[in-house]
């Protein structure tokens, strides 16, 4: 199964369960139950890396959805891209296991907006994502955080964001895109 199909599967259930069990509110924890299929693994026989931030993207559009943000960026064509990401393991997770994936909305700056994602078994964290994702428009343009509060609310509660967050964002930052980038090695 392709992660697409995952990901409209995602979506559709989390229609279903925000009609069921009301939106989420800004600063709840969205879970995925997912398992660990074979297109997930690589030669060790244990989930790809590179495969669990894919999953994670899971995550985020269930939040997306149950939040009742999705909707609002569709009708203004707002959208969300990912900036920059960091991911730690722990333990492997292998062939058929289940997990859960859990995911935050960790806090905001001045330019994006910081998510943290977990994939959980039995209430044990196996990985760890930090997101960080910049809001854009389709007609051009970064996306305002007061215009993102406008349309849908100021979020309360939203925990203040790790200052090692911040430094990571900082130090991993490439030049803006309208600024010269070669590629340089030293």
């Amino acid at each position: 199964m392709n992660v697409i199909w995952r990901t409209l599967l995602v979506m559709i259930t989390a229609r279903r369960r925000a009609k069921r069990q009301g939106r989420l509110g800004p600063t709840g924890i969205g879970r995925v139950r997912l398992t660990t299929l074979p297109t997930d693994i690589d030669l060790l026989r244990h989930m790809n890396n590179g495969r669990y931030l894919s999953l994670f993207d899971l995550g985020r559009w269930d939040l997306l959805v149950r939040t009742g943000l999705w909707d609002v960026m569709q009708r203004r064509g707002w959208y969300a891209v990912v900036s920059s990401e960091t991911v730690t393991f722990r333990k492997s997770l292998n062939l058929w296991q289940r997990f859960d994936v859990e995911s935050r909305l960790i806090g905001h700056d001045d330019k994006a907006i910081y998510l943290e994602h977990r994939a959980v078994v039995a209430g044990e964290v196996y990985a760890r994502a930090i997101i960080r994702a910049r809001m854009l428009k389709r007609a051009g343009g970064t996306l305002s955080h007061e215009e993102l509060f406008a349309a849908v609310g100021r979020p309360e509660g939203i925990p203040e964001v790790d200052e090692w967050v911040h430094d990571w964002a900082a130090a991993s930052a490439l030049p803006p895109t309208r600024a010269d980038a070669p590629s340089v090695w030293n």
